[in-house]
C-alpha cells in the first residue's frame, strides 16, 4: 500500500481543486466553441447564400436573354434603314420599290414586337436584379452578425485560456513540491477516474457523494494515517480529515 503522511495527503486537495478548475474552464471552453448562435447563423447564412446564387443566377440568364433581345431589334432597324436609304434613292422599278414599301411596313411591326419583348426582359431584370441585391444585403447582415457573435466568442475563449494557463502554472508549481512516488499514484489515479483525491468526511466520499459501508469504513480504519486509502466507489484517494468516521 502507497504511503504519504496525513499532512501531505491533505496537501493532495489542493491540488484536487487546481485541476477540477482546469477541468472546468476547459468544459466552458468547450461550451462557448460550440456556440448554438453561431451554428444557427451559419445555417441562415447557407441558406441565405443559396437564394443569391439562384438570384444571380437568374439575372445572369435574363441579362443573355436581354443580349438577344437587343441583337434582334438591332439588326431588324438596320435593314429597316437600308431599306429606307434605298427607298430615298428612288433607284429600282415601280414593282420593286412598292415591294420593299411593303418590306418596310412589316419590318417596322416586328420591330415594334421586338421592342415590346425587349422592354418586357428588361422589366424582369430589373427585378431580378432588386432580388439579387436584397440576396447580397440579406448574406452581408448575416456575415456581420456572424463576425460579431465569433468576435464575442474568440473574446471568451482568449479570456478562459488566459485563466486557464494560469491555473495550470500553479498546479505544476505546486505539483513539484509533491513526493514523485505519491504525485505519480494521484496522477494515475486521476487519470483512470477523472478525479485524484477527495475528502472523506462523516463517512462519505466527496468523490463519490455516497456513504460508505460499514465494512469499506473499517478497512480503512484499519489503515494506518501514512497509508493511501481509495474511494470503493469513484476510486479517488479518500483523504481522511480529523471527523471522517464521526
Amino acid at each position: 500500500m502507497a504511503k504519504a503522511s496525513s499532512a501531505e495527503q491533505l496537501r493532495l486537495l489542493d491540488l484536487q481543486a487546481l485541476d477540477s478548475t482546469v477541468r472546468k474552464l476547459r468544459n466552458r471552453a468547450r461550451s462557448v466553441s460550440d456556440n448554438s448562435a453561431i451554428a444557427d447563423l451559419a445555417l441562415q447564412r447557407a441558406a441565405a447564400q443559396s437564394r443569391l446564387v439562384a438570384a444571380s443566377t437568374e439575372a445572369a440568364d435574363i441579362t443573355r436573354e436581354l443580349t438577344r433581345a437587343e441583337a434582334d431589334v438591332a439588326s431588324v432597324a438596320a435593314r429597316v434603314d437600308r431599306n429606307q436609304q434605298h427607298l430615298d434613292s428612288g433607284k429600282g422599278t415601280s414593282k420593286e420599290l412598292t415591294s420593299l414599301q411593303s418590306e418596310m411596313e412589316s419590318l417596322k411591326r416586328r420591330r415594334s414586337d421586338l421592342e415590346d419583348v425587349e422592354l418586357e426582359v428588361m422589366e424582369r431584370l430589373e427585378a431580378a436584379k432588386a432580388v439579387e441585391d436584397q440576396s447580397r444585403e440579406a448574406v452581408a447582415a448575416l456575415d456581420a452578425e456572424m463576425a460579431g457573435l465569433e468576435e464575442k466568442r474568440d473574446a471568451e475563449l482568449a479570456e478562459i485560456e488566459a485563466e486557464r494557463r494560469a491555473v495550470v502554472a500553479s498546479r505544476d508549481e505546486l505539483a513539484a513540491t509533491f513526493e514523485p512516488a505519491l504525485l505519480a499514484v494521484y496522477e494515475k489515479t486521476l487519470t483512470k477516474h477523472g478525479i485524484g483525491a477527495a475528502r472523506l468526511f462523516n463517512g462519505t466520499s466527496e468523490g463519490s457523494g455516497m456513504q460508505l459501508s460499514p465494512g469499506d469504513l473499517a478497512d480503512i480504519r484499519r489503515a494506518a494515517e501514512d497509508d493511501i486509502v481509495f474511494c470503493p466507489d469513484s476510486g479517488c484517494i479518500l483523504v481522511r480529515s480529523d471527523e471522517w468516521s464521526s
